[in-house]
C-alpha cells in the first residue's frame, strides 16, 4: 500500500471521549477517523452535482494497529484512492500521529458508490474516478 504522493490528509486530535479502559484511543474510533477522512475528501473534491446524486458504502474494511495513540496526541489520516472496478472503490488510509511521525494504523476499505436517486449501486464510471485522480 505505497502512497501516490497525492493524498489527503485530514488533521485529528485524539479527544478524552476516544480513549478506553486500557488508556488509548479505542480501535473503533480508529475506524470512525478512517470513515471521516474517506467523507472529507470526497467533500473536498466532488462537485456539488456528484455530491448529490452519489453516497458511499463500505464494502469492507481491513486495518491494521500498529501502536497505540493517547488523549491529546495530534494525529493525520492521509488517505488516497486505489484501484476502482466494477460497483468497488478501493482507498488507502494511514494515520501516524504528527510528533513523531509513528503510524498508529493502516487501512484499506472498498467503498461502493450508491444512487441516492434509487437507493441501488452504480459502476465506478470514469468521470468518477476521474475526480480521485489524473489518468
Amino acid at each position: 500500500m505505497s502512497d501516490p504522493g497525492n493524498a489527503f490528509e485530514l488533521a485529528i486530535r485524539v479527544g478524552p471521549d476516544d480513549i478506553d479502559e486500557l488508556g488509548h484511543a479505542n480501535n473503533t474510533v480508529a475506524l470512525r477517523w478512517v470513515q471521516d477522512a474517506a467523507a472529507a475528501h470526497w467533500r473536498r473534491l466532488a462537485p456539488a452535482s456528484a455530491q448529490s446524486e452519489i453516497a458511499w458504502v463500505v464494502l469492507r474494511h481491513e486495518i491494521d494497529y500498529k501502536a497505540p495513540a493517547f488523549a491529546g496526541d495530534e494525529l493525520v489520516a492521509r488517505t488516497w484512492v486505489g484501484t476502482a472496478s466494477g460497483m468497488t472503490f478501493e482507498r488507502h488510509t494511514e494515520i501516524r500521529r504528527t510528533g513523531d511521525d509513528r503510524l498508529i494504523a493502516r487501512a484499506r476499505t472498498l467503498w461502493c458508490p450508491i444512487s441516492l436517486a434509487t437507493g441501488q449501486p452504480r459502476r465506478v464510471t470514469a468521470e468518477l474516478r476521474a475526480l480521485f485522480s489524473s489518468p
